[in-house]
């Protein structure tokens, strides 16, 4: 069964961001984020064909995400700039940048866990761009790094059937 199909819902309010460029996440922040963050960090950098780098696209101290061209897909969507499909926010808010394609895009909005970016669709920003919530405990980080992987799949063009 698709992560869209059974992905959780996350406990509580969303958290309030700033709806503008840098988008970021303004409450919700909770003491030890940062070791949270590391570990969903720690854990993904251990993917295939993945390098670990200062973001493009974030503020400084964010760690991006990079998919060895080699393996990489040709849509430009699948990417927030050049080879980076993600980005952890860890010297900031804790909070995530990833490109999340449909249905589990419009899924981790409704349950929660993320929300559109506010430049999503404009040139040079990926249609399907949105931000994940920092986590708040170690379940939060399962989740998070289900939809990261789930990002890294989709960027490697390795997405399942519509509807899987």
């Amino acid at each position: 069964m698709s992560l869209a199909k059974t992905l959780p819902p996350r406990a509580g309010v969303r958290p309030r961001t700033i709806p503008c460029a840098p988008h970021s996440q303004l409450d919700q922040i909770v003491p030890g984020a940062r070791t949270l963050a590391g570990q969903l960090i720690e854990r993904l950098a251990m993917l295939d064909h993945v390098k670990l780098g200062h973001s493009l696209r974030a503020p400084p101290g964010s760690v991006g995400f990079y998919l060895d061209p080699a393996v990489r897909c040709a849509n430009g969507n699948a990417f927030l700039l050049g080879d980076e499909f993600a980005h952890v926010h860890l010297e900031d808010d804790c909070s995530l940048h990833v490109i999340l394609p449909e249905p589990l895009r419009g899924a981790a909005i409704a349950a929660g866990w993320a929300e559109a970016h506010p430049l999503a669709g404009q040139p040079t920003v990926s249609p399907d761009t949105v931000m994940l919530y920092a986590p708040r405990d170690a379940g939060e980080v399962d989740v998070l790094a289900a939809l990261v992987e789930a990002s890294w799949t989709n960027a490697r063009g390795l997405n399942a059937p519509a509807g899987g």
